[in-house]
C-alpha cells in the first residue's frame, strides 16, 4: 500500500478507508478504563484497522503515515451497548408497529445504525428483530455497504405463546404469531437451532412479561425452569451466549439458575437475585434512561395505555434496583434498549447511571471493559491496547469530571476508519 504523509485534524473527515486503516493518531489523553488513569501525549499506531502499537508521542515510530491530530482531546475506546433494537423506531409503538414490514424495518435499521455509530458506539448487541433483519443489517455493515457498529445479532427473540415476545395485538382469526414463539423444551431447542442456522450470534428470550407488550404482567415469570435450561443449554452448545429479558424477581432468579449470561432490565430484582447474579458472574443490563422518554413521549409514539401504566410502576423501582445492584458489587453492563427512545441518544444513559449510584468511571467501564467481557470480545474491544480493533472516540472534556460530555461525541473511529469528524 502506498503511504501518504498528511496531518488530519479533528475537524477533517477521512474520505478513504484504505488511507484511514494505516495511520498514526496523536492523542492528548488516553483513558485506561481498567485503572481510570490517562496516559498523556500518546501515539496510536494503526495498521489494517488494528492497533499495532502505542506509546509516548516523542517515541513514535518513524513512518511516513497519515497523522490524525487529537492532541487536545480525551480519547476513549469505542463504546459498547449491550441492548439495542436497531430495526425498531422510537416513534412506532403499539398498533403502529403493525404497519411496518420486515423490509421497512431493515431500512430503518440502516438509519439507526449510522446514528448509533455517530454516538460513539462501535459495537452493539441487537437483542431481537423480526425476520432476521438485524442479521441482514449486520452483514451489510460488515461488507461495507452501509456504516454502522459491529453487531452481535440475536434474530427473533424467543417467547411463550401470548407472552412478551409474541404479537398479541390482533384477534385469533389473523393467526398472528411472532417468529421466536415456542412452548416446551424441545420446541425451544429447535428455535435456538433455527436462529443459529440463519446467522444469530446470541440468543435472547423473554423470561417475564414486559412493559411494551399487550396483556402481559411485567413481573410474571413466563418460561419454566426446564424451558429456560433447554434454551441456555442449546445455545451454549452452539457457542452462543444468552440474554434474558426479565423484570420480575422470580423470573430473574430462575433465569440465573438456568445459566444465562445476562439479565436485561432487572427491574424488580431481589437481594437474592443480586446475590445469585454475583455468585454466577451474570451481568445485569439495566436501561435506566428510557423511562423518562416512555412517560413523556410514549403516548404520541403509540404506546398502549396499559404500557404507560406499567412503566409508571416499573421506572422508579428499576432505578432503585440499579442503585442496590451497584452498591452490592454486581457485574453491570451498559444496555440502553435503544428503539424505546431515539437511537443515537445512547450516551444520555451515562448521566443516569451516575445519578443512580455509579461513579463516572464505573459507567464508562460498563460500556467498555464490562461489555467487552460480556460479549466475549475482551481480546478485540474495550481498551486501546495493541492487537485490538482501532475503535476510539475523542471528547473535548474529561468525562470523569463531566459525564454529560458523553451525550455528544465529536469524533468516532471504528476499525481505523473515521466516521465522524
Amino acid at each position: 500500500m502506498r503511504k501518504i504523509s498528511a496531518i488530519i485534524t479533528g475537524s477533517m473527515l477521512l474520505s478513504s478507508t484504505a488511507l484511514a486503516q494505516n495511520a498514526l493518531v496523536h492523542a492528548g489523553h488516553v483513558l485506561d478504563p481498567n485503572s481510570g488513569t490517562y496516559a498523556q501525549n500518546q501515539f496510536i499506531h494503526i495498521e489494517d484497522g488494528v492497533i499495532k502499537d502505542r506509546g509516548n508521542w516523542n517515541s513514535r515510530p518513524d513512518l511516513d503515515l497519515v497523522t490524525i491530530d487529537l492532541s487536545d482531546k480525551y480519547v476513549l475506546p469505542g463504546l459498547l451497548d449491550a441492548h439495542v433494537h436497531l430495526t425498531g423506531d422510537s416513534k412506532v409503538h403499539g398498533y403502529k408497529r403493525l404497519t411496518r414490514s420486515v423490509p421497512r424495518q431493515a431500512i430503518t435499521g440502516v438509519r439507526n445504525a449510522k446514528r448509533t455509530l455517530d454516538a460513539g458506539f462501535t459495537t452493539v448487541r441487537n437483542l431481537g428483530a423480526a425476520g432476521y433483519a438485524d442479521i441482514a443489517l449486520r452483514d451489510a455493515i460488515d461488507d461495507g455497504d452501509v456504516p454502522g457498529p459491529r453487531i452481535i445479532a440475536a434474530g427473533p427473540s424467543l417467547g411463550i405463546t401470548g407472552g412478551h415476545c409474541d404479537n398479541n395485538l390482533l384477534p385469533k382469526e389473523y393467526g398472528a404469531k411472532a417468529d421466536g414463539v415456542a412452548d416446551g423444551p424441545w420446541a425451544l431447542r429447535a428455535k435456538v437451532r433455527e436462529n443459529k442456522k440463519y446467522g444469530a450470534n446470541v440468543i435472547k428470550f423473554c423470561a417475564t412479561g414486559g412493559v411494551l407488550s399487550k396483556g402481559t404482567d411485567v413481573g410474571a415469570q413466563q418460561f419454566s425452569l426446564e424451558e429456560m435450561k433447554a434454551i441456555v443449554d442449546e445455545a451454549h452448545l452452539a457457542g452462543m451466549k444468552v440474554a434474558a429479558h426479565a423484570h420480575g424477581a422470580k423470573g430473574i432468579e430462575t433465569a440465573i439458575q438456568a445459566g444465562v449470561d445476562s439479565i436485561e432490565h432487572s427491574s424488580f430484582i431481589s437481594d437474592k437475585g443480586i446475590k445469585d447474579a454475583k455468585r454466577e458472574g451474570v451481568y445485569l443490563s439495566m436501561d435506566v434512561y428510557n423511562s423518562d422518554y416512555i412517560l413523556n413521549e410514549g403516548e404520541k409514539a403509540g404506546m398502549l395505555k396499559e404500557s404507560l401504566d406499567k412503566e409508571r410502576r416499573v421506572g422508579k423501582i428499576q432505578r432503585e434496583s440499579f442503585r442496590r445492584a451497584v452498591r452490592a458489587g454486581a457485574k453491570m453492563a451498559f444496555g440502553s434498549d435503544a428503539a424505546v427512545y431515539p437511537h443515537g441518544q445512547n450516551g444520555h444513559q451515562f448521566s443516569y447511571m451516575v445519578t443512580w449510584g455509579m461513579t463516572p468511571l464505573q459507567s464508562i467501564q460498563a460500556a467498555t471493559i464490562n461489555n467487552a467481557d460480556l460479549f466475549g470480545m475482551s481480546d478485540k474491544v474495550g481498551t486501546l491496547d495493541p492487537g485490538k480493533f482501532a475503535d476510539l472516540i475523542a471528547l473535548d472534556e474529561d468525562p470523569l469530571n463531566n459525564i454529560d460530555i458523553m451525550q455528544t461525541v465529536p469524533f468516532v473511529m471504528k476499525g481505523g476508519v473515521t466516521y465522524k469528524k
